[in-house]
């Protein structure tokens, strides 16, 4: 049903900007250099591609992107209001990849 401003009554989903967000998430030392990873079209939300460094992502995204030699896939699990320090940055992804990292380590030879 439509609300007084003749628009449906979805309800909008709290959202941050991405370059932010991989900020405040401490993957890159600074906005610019996030801005730069989207610009270049290195990064999916959700398996799309963008290179749009003010893409809103929300709660339950999936971003996949290069970093440090590997590819990173993470849920957004909560939006930052600050880039605090390394624990709290920790709580607002979860990392997809970690299980699958572990296990491609080499055991130990005997």
């Amino acid at each position: 049903m439509a609300g007084p401003s003749g628009k449906s009554g979805t309800v909008q989903r709290p959202t941050l900007r991405l370059d932010k967000w991989l900020w405040q998430a401490r993957f890159l030392k600074s906005r610019a250099l996030a801005a730069e990873l989207a610009a270049d079209g290195h990064l999916r939300i959700n398996g799309q591609p963008t290179r749009k460094p003010g893409h809103a992502v929300g709660v339950g995204d999936v971003l996949t992107f290069p970093l440090g030699g590997a590819i990173r896939v993470v849920r957004i699990v909560a939006l930052g209001y600050r880039r605090g320090p390394a624990s709290e940055a920790e709580l607002l992804y979860d990392d997809l990849d970690a299980a699958d990292r572990t296990q491609r380590r080499i055991p130990p030879l005997e």
